[in-house]
This record gives C-alpha cells, sequence and structure tokens, in this order.
C-alpha cells in the first residue's frame, strides 16, 4: 500500500476554518485505498506578526521532505499583501520550480450563475508561474517627488515559454484536444510577440492538438458568452490570475475554485491551494466555502498518481451541492461546517 505525506499550511483567514475539513475528506478519500501521513505547520501573515517571519529560516528544507503540500492563503490586514506574496508564498512557488499553475473551472449543477448555459464551463487554465509579468525586476526613483518613476519589467525566456506550453499542450492530449493561447501581442510588441512565436513552435509538435490564439480581451468576451469553447488555456502569469478569478465568478462563487502550482518534473513538492484569498472580513464566523480547499486536495491526489480518490471527492462535491446544501457565497445558508461534514459522508457513501 503506497504511503503518502502531505505537508499542510492553514495559512490565514478562513484557512484556519476550511483545511481541517479538507484534510478531514483527504483521509476519507484515502480510507483502505492508500495511507496518507500529514503534518500541520503554522506559517503565514498570522505567524510573521507573531514571530517576524513567515515561515523559519529552514522552511523550505522542511517542506522538501513531503510529497505534496496544501495550503489555503496567505494574508492579514496588519501585513502588506505584498510581503505575504514575496517573503512567503512566491518563495515556495519560485525555490521549488512550481513553474505550472493549473487552475480548472468547472460548473455544477445545483449552484446558479449569471451564465445561460452554465453547463457548458469545463476548462483548465494553465498559467505560466514563475516569471512573466510577475518576475519581479524593477524599481521606484524619487518616489516622493512630481519626477517620481516606477519601471515594473516582465521577463519571458524561452525555457519557461517552452515549458509551460509542452505542459499544456501534453494535458489537452488527456481531454479535448485543444489548446488556446491568450495573450495580448498586438500591443505589447516585444514580449508576448515572443510568447506567440515560441507557443507555435511548440504547438507543432503536437499535431493532433487544435491549437488556437486569442487576445485576452476577447478571450473575457467569450468566457462569458461561450464557455464551451475553452478546454485548456496557456497564458501568462498575469493574465491567468485574472482570469481564474473571473472564471470563478462565472461558475458561481470563487470559492469552487482549486488551484495547483505544479513542478512538472517532480524534483520539489508541488503546492495545491483554493484561488480565494484568506478573506479576514469573514474568518472566524463559519461562513467561509471549503470547497476550493477540498478539490485543491482532490487536484494534489490526481497529480500524486490517486484518481480514483481524486474522483471520490469530486464526485462527493458533485452530490453535496446538488442536494441544495450551499454556503452564503453561493446565496446559501450553510456553515462551512456543515459543508464540509457533508462531503466527507458522501465520500464515504459506497
Amino acid at each position: 500500500m503506497s504511503h503518502l505525506r502531505i505537508a499542510i499550511l492553514p495559512g490565514d483567514g478562513i484557512g484556519k476554518e476550511t483545511m481541517p475539513h479538507a484534510v478531514n475528506c483527504l483521509h476519507a478519500a484515502a480510507e483502505g485505498h492508500f495511507e496518507i501521513e500529514t503534518e500541520s505547520f503554522p506559517w503565514g501573515a498570522e505567524h510573521f506578526l507573531e514571530t517576524g517571519e513567515f515561515m523559519p529560516a529552514n522552511g523550505l528544507d522542511i517542506l522538501r521532505g513531503f510529497d505534496a503540500i496544501l495550503f489555503t492563503a496567505a494574508g492579514h490586514p496588519a501585513v502588506t499583501d505584498f510581503r505575504s506574496s514575496w517573503e512567503f508564498v512566491f518563495v515556495i512557488r519560485k525555490q521549488f520550480k512550481q513553474y505550472a499553475n493549473i487552475r480548472p473551472v468547472r460548473s455544477y449543477e445545483g449552484v446558479p450563475t449569471l451564465l445561460t448555459a452554465p453547463d457548458a464551463v469545463d476548462m483548465i487554465i494553465v498559467r505560466e508561474n514563475s516569471e512573466g509579468e510577475y518576475a519581479g525586476p524593477g524599481g521606484v526613483v524619487h518616489s516622493d517627488w512630481d519626477n517620481g518613476v516606477a519601471l515594473q519589467t516582465s521577463v519571458f525566456t524561452r525555457a519557461g515559454i517552452e515549458r509551460i506550453a509542452h505542459y499544456a499542450f501534453k494535458l489537452a492530449r488527456e481531454r479535448r484536444k485543444k489548446v488556446t493561447n491568450i495573450t495580448k501581442s498586438n500591443a505589447m510588441l516585444h514580449s508576448l510577440v515572443y510568447w506567440d512565436k515560441v507557443i507555435e513552435e511548440v504547438s507543432q509538435q503536437y499535431p493532433d492538438v487544435d491549437y488556437g490564439i486569442m487576445l485576452v480581451d476577447a478571450a473575457t468576451m467569450k468566457f462569458v458568452q461561450n464557455p464551451a469553447f475553452f478546454d485548456v488555456i496557456v497564458t501568462t502569469n498575469q493574465f491567468g490570475d485574472i482570469l481564474s478569478d473571473l472564471g470563478g465568478a462565472m461558475v458561481g462563487s470563487v470559492g469552487l475554485s482549486p488551484s495547483g502550482n505544479v513542478n512538472p518534473e517532480r524534483d520539489f513538492p508541488s503546492m495545491y491551494e483554493p484561488v480565494h484569498g484568506s478573506a479576514p472580513d469573514i474568518a472566524g464566523q463559519g461562513l467561509a466555502n471549503p470547497i476550493g480547499t477540498i478539490l485543491s486536495g482532490a487536484l494534489m491526489f490526481k497529480d500524486l498518481g490517486q484518481p480514483e480518490a481524486a474522483q471520490r471527492i469530486q464526485d462527493a462535491v458533485a452530490t453535496v451541492l446538488q442536494s441544495g446544501l450551499k454556503t452564503r457565497d453561493l446565496r446559501g445558508s450553510n456553515t462551512t461546517s456543515e459543508i464540509g461534514e457533508a462531503i466527507v459522508q458522501a465520500i464515504r457513501q459506497p
């Protein structure tokens, strides 16, 4: 029987409420099939306020020994957002070479949406996760004077573009064999013209996959007007970040959206997390939707070679949503615990 070691990072805010239910779902889906061992670490913005550090200096060494990481979100009103990102979350993503950010967007029966054909939504956004617009180079000169200047430099390397493109095309082969490159090369004449050129070259190696290109402004309209058009989307760091939030809104709530920060070569553990943030405004009130974290666990199981366990979790989520149980973000009145416990029960049913 296989044995998986999972590092648990509840993070901040609502993460401390949603994570226990996600862990319960992991154990329920694994029961009788394989062994799972979890260990929790209290790192994040709240940890920073208490100790002066988001995670200990040897935090990466600790995480390196696990098969995967399940995380919620980092953020607290007393801590500047960019510090939570650049001193914690981005450190893990970049140092563990989690260059593929996978964000499925799926609609569920029983969940109301504003779309005319919500049952048609089933796409995966493959977001380049290590460079692009979020690479970091830049600076500010004369910040507080009338001649202040801010520069932010995007970074696009051939190696970075090629590897995310290969990931997207291989993923499409497992689905409906269609990849759409979402870009803005009509305006960004160097970086995204180069992005398009390299992805086009990679596409030639996958003649069995239908490849197309679409500008991001047109894609936002197509998301709403005809979401069934999309299968696998490959896009840049910033565009993937924005489009996945739009996708969450399309299917009823970003609270339903899982994601994975994946190191495809498995040289390092991948990290899975819901798309939503720490939501400090509702923390501690039992209002948070645990499904994004729970489905992130399912995505993790699939990548770790346990697709049946992943499917058990996904089916249980669909069953609970179809039954009418919903948290406030889905226009319901059920609590975090009620949803989490119902999903665990659904997993354990034959």
